[in-house]
């Protein structure tokens, strides 16, 4: 049995790219990396391109490659033909709870940000957002005209044809899901302490 390979001094940098590579939506320029890790912008080239080889070597399913000045994970070219079938073909796959629940957020609070989206939930959306996107129910509506114009989201044509809506206006109306005033504040009486007056 061969001993595993020394482990690099660079294995947190190394991890921290992929980390960031597997969420980035576009490529990452060398500088953008180098400012997230604390890194020169060369020694986070040097990386990549390690990560790069290392990839290719390994014949994975997936490469590191260097496009529109930066970096980005994409699918293997020769492994087109599967992401192709899974992409058409996989439409008709349920979607899970959190795909359904951030839909749901979508439909009814558009136009909305993934941050938006994200308090909402309490939980990372992005790769549920991803999910959204390739299966054709949302997209990017607009651009929020505050500081760092967020991409905003909602909802699409296929989303209504799912359902069998016609419009927006045709979505139940939230009232039937949310307890009723008086409800809420018996309930809010019940989780008083008993000292507590009102």
């Amino acid at each position: 049995m061969s001993e595993p390979a020394p482990r690099s001094g660079n294995d947190e940098a190394r991890r921290a790219l992929e980390a960031v590579l597997l969420v980035a939506e576009s490529p990452v320029p060398p500088a953008e990396l180098g400012q997230l890790l604390e890194l020169a912008a060369d020694t986070v080239e040097a990386l990549c391109e390690a990560l790069a080889a290392d990839y290719r070597a390994g014949r994975r399913g997936f490469v590191l490659v260097r496009v529109a000045g930066g970096w980005q994970l994409q699918t293997a070219p020769d492994l087109d033909a599967y992401v192709e079938r899974y992409v058409l073909e996989g439409q008709s796959v349920r979607l899970s709870a959190a795909a359904l629940e951030t839909l749901a957020i979508v439909a009814y609070r558009q136009p909305v940000s993934r941050a938006q989206v994200a308090a909402v939930r309490g939980v990372n959306v992005d790769s549920v957002m991803r999910t959204l996107q390739v299966r054709g129910y949302v997209e990017e509506v607009a651009r929020d005209p505050g500081p760092g114009q967020a991409s905003l989201f909602g909802t699409t044509t296929t989303f209504l044809e799912k359902l069998g809506l016609d419009s927006l206006a045709d979505l139940p109306p939230l009232a039937g899901f949310v307890p009723a005033p008086e409800t809420v504040e018996a309930f809010e009486r019940g989780l008083r302490p008993l000292d507590d007056t009102p």
